[in-house]
């Protein structure tokens, strides 16, 4: 079977940071290849370099030093002017909406404002919060479609799964393996090991070194474990 070509090699890529009298190298030589049509995950702590890895990749910043191609197109050295023009014409880019909320405790979260309504029933509250849980959702599937509109050679996604509880997680996973069953490359940014599980790679950074690259003889089916949830959830 002919190998599909890279749509992203990096080669010693480094970052650092001036931060007052420190210098902070949030990448320290990292380098790897995601090939067209693969579904990869990346993953880390906080302070693991993940963020900054993602930034240069979808060209929203530039390396101190090392190579990057996307597409066969050397980026590293591109004015940003002409990055701009590759983030339109080459980069889908899904982002996390809000700020991050343990999934496993998203209605608590969303309700929380609530608590100090005088005059809202438990049922009430728990209501309006899952009303704007699933709004939340909706907006996630909109910036897939809207990252698809240029007709990307990689999406790029930021903890896309982040604020939402495990049911539209599974959801939004699902829609993402249907997309790479179609042939889209995607990248995705994960803190998450179940989320990851269900790509079909896992880069693992940490201290801005590449860990861990694992390629799972199993991919977990994002639509197998959604029909595993219960039907309605508490």
């Amino acid at each position: 079977m002919e190998e599909k070509k890279p749509i992203i090699r990096i080669h010693d890529l480094r970052k650092e940071f001036i931060v007052g009298d420190e210098t902070v190298r949030a990448l320290k030589g990292v380098s790897f290849e995601i090939h067209e049509g693969e579904f990869v995950t990346i993953m880390g702590t906080s302070g693991s370099g993940k963020s900054t890895m993602l930034n240069i990749l979808g060209c929203l910043d530039k390396p101190t030093s090392g190579k990057y191609e996307l597409d066969g197109v050397p980026v590293d050295s591109l004015s940003n002017d002409k990055l701009a023009t590759i983030r339109n014409t080459k980069i889908g880019f899904v982002f996390q909406s809000y700020n991050l909320l343990p999934r496993t405790t998203c209605v608590e979260n969303a309700e929380l404002p609530l608590f100090y309504h005088h005059g809202i029933s438990a049922e009430e509250r728990q209501k309006r919060a899952i009303d704007a849980l699933n709004l939340v959702g909706q907006q996630q599937r909109v910036a897939i479609a809207r990252a698809l509109v240029n007709d990307p050679v990689v999406i790029f996604a930021d903890e896309a799964t982040g604020n939402l509880d495990t049911r539209m997680s599974y959801e939004i996973m699902g829609l993402f393996q249907d997309l790479n069953r179609q042939g889209k490359t995607i990248v995705f940014v994960t803190h998450e090991p179940d989320i990851a599980r269900m790509s079909k790679r896992t880069i693992t950074l940490r201290d801005g070194l590449v860990i861990n690259d694992e390629v799972y003889e199993h991919q977990v089916d994002a639509k197998e474990e959604l029909a595993k949830l219960p039907s309605e959830e508490n």
